[in-house]
């Protein structure tokens, strides 16, 4: 590999451990500073995130040592994450557009049944359950899902492109 692609493949997959970084570190803060409560298909968006940092880590090293084969497999495999979870995203903004119901994991809990007794069931009247069908905010329009989707598809696209520098 010659210095030029070397530095190609090291500049675009940084760029894309960056943005992840980024994204997963705003993440956090909108729900440990911002008070956002994730609901349970915004945390599952974040496994490919957890996934992807330290394999675009691994990809990196690799590069490194000059094996580009297995960086570029290990690239691909990021891309497709990235895409998967591009689709996931799409998936839960359409459920808070109302275009398809969520699933029933993120629904509210039902007050009659906390009616009943005390315990366990007057618990769950005061627990308050994050629903996916709800947007908890929206910037210029699009929800955090939204927004997941296309920095998702940037992701994808970004470590494609790693993956096609190293294989050269």
């Amino acid at each position: 590999m010659t210095d030029l692609h070397f530095g190609s493949v090291y500049r675009i997959a940084t760029a894309v451990l960056v943005l992840a970084v980024a994204v997963i570190l705003g993440a956090l803060a909108f729900e440990h500073v911002g008070g956002y409560a994730p609901c349970p298909l915004c945390l599952q968006q974040r496994y490919a995130y957890y996934v992807a940092i330290p394999a675009l880590l691994v990809a990196l090293w690799l590069v490194g040592r000059g094996h580009r084969g297995l960086a570029t497999l290990l690239f691909t495999v990021i891309a497709a994450l990235f895409l998967a979870n591009a689709a996931f995203a799409a998936y839960h903004a359409g459920a808070e557009w109302k275009l398809w119901p969520g699933p029933d994991t993120c629904a509210a809990t039902d007050p009659g049944l906390a009616a009943g007794g005390g315990g366990l069931l007057k618990d769950l009247e005061t627990t308050h359950v994050v629903r996916c069908d709800e947007p908890a905010l929206r910037i210029f329009g699009l929800s955090l899902a939204g927004w997941n989707v296309i920095v998702c598809l940037m992701l994808a696209a970004g470590a494609a492109a790693a993956a096609s520098a190293a294989r050269r």
